[in-house]
């Protein structure tokens, strides 16, 4: 038990990202967690609606059960298989968080700052994760992916405009972390 409760080493879960990367490419698979919105939205019937969303959902259907798949392995992980809550930050980050007024970061996954139902009913509160949510996910299809579709399948897949995609995200991180998030805390 002590082997899968430990974080594995770079060297152990980069091969096996690889391995699982072979195989979805081997079954002419394309990993991607961001795309099941759209499946989602077309077995809701927005195709109706929205042009966008006239695709055959049954041939995503595999990738909703890894979605299934990776919500219940969460669950597992959280309830059995997490020997604490505290999150390994590095010191200076838990500094640099604290001095923008997130002050238990790393004690738990989800700052109380941020995601606590008190803060969630506040009007700021509200609109800062109503805010995110809209531009992640509209962010994500018009980028034609995720950040881990695009760093692990594009890149795996020498495909430059997910190399061009992986840029961006940084940048956008880099720029949400120094000049944004201040602002709003």
């Amino acid at each position: 038990m002590e082997f899968i409760t430990q974080p594995w080493a770079w060297y152990v879960a980069g091969p096996v990202i690889s391995i699982v990367m072979f195989l979805l490419f081997y079954f002419g698979k394309r990993f991607g967690v961001s795309s099941n919105l759209e499946t989602l939205c077309s077995i809701g019937g927005a195709g109706k609606f929205i042009d966008y969303f006239k695709i055959d959902w049954k041939q995503n259907s595999w990738n909703l059960i890894f979605i299934a798949g990776s919500i219940a392995g969460g669950f597992i992980a959280s309830q059995w298989l997490s020997t604490s809550d505290v999150v390994a930050l590095n010191p200076q980050t838990v500094k640099d968080l604290a001095a923008i007024g997130i002050a238990n970061a790393g004690s738990s996954y989800l700052p109380d700052e941020i995601f606590s139902i008190d803060t969630m009913l506040t009007i700021k509160g509200f609109f800062t994760l109503i805010i995110a949510g809209v531009m992640v996910g509209f962010g994500a299809r018009w980028a034609g992916g995720c950040t881990s579709g695009h760093a692990i399948v594009g890149l795996s897949n020498l495909e430059l405009p997910s190399l061009i995609s992986v840029i961006g995200f940084f940048i956008g991180g880099l720029t949400m972390t120094w000049f944004i998030l201040p602002l709003i805390f």
